[in-house]
């Protein structure tokens, strides 16, 4: 191997949670600062809580909150169009309005 390229390694590097929890590992430097550890995580612990560091859960909320106001202003805005009333007739089913499709398009046809 070549010598002094190499990053020195550390056996007796301690790594301290934010829970409190520390432990000796190897790592390239002394000492390292974690966030979460296995004795806090709820995977290790059983435990149903939410780690979210970043705010992720938070931004998530505003976005489907946001989404809900705009679905909203627009169902609010399509009942404000007035839609026209379907005669008091009976009404098609699908294979009844494709005949009469059908036929006006042969007629069309023929027209032309």
């Amino acid at each position: 191997m070549k010598k002094n390229i190499h990053p020195n390694w550390n056996h007796q590097a301690t790594f301290t949670c934010a829970c409190g929890n520390s432990f000796v590992s190897g790592s390239m430097s002394d000492s390292l600062q974690l966030d979460i550890c296995s004795k806090c995580h709820p995977f290790f612990t059983g435990e149903e809580r939410f780690v979210d560091t970043q705010g992720r859960v938070d931004k998530f909320l505003k976005k489907m909150e946001a989404a809900k106001a705009k679905q909203a202003a627009a169902a609010s805005k399509k009942k404000d169009v007035v839609k026209e009333e379907k005669p008091a007739g009976e009404a098609k089913t699908y294979q009844q309005l494709l005949a009469e499709q059908k036929i006006s398009l042969k007629k069309e046809e023929k027209a032309a």
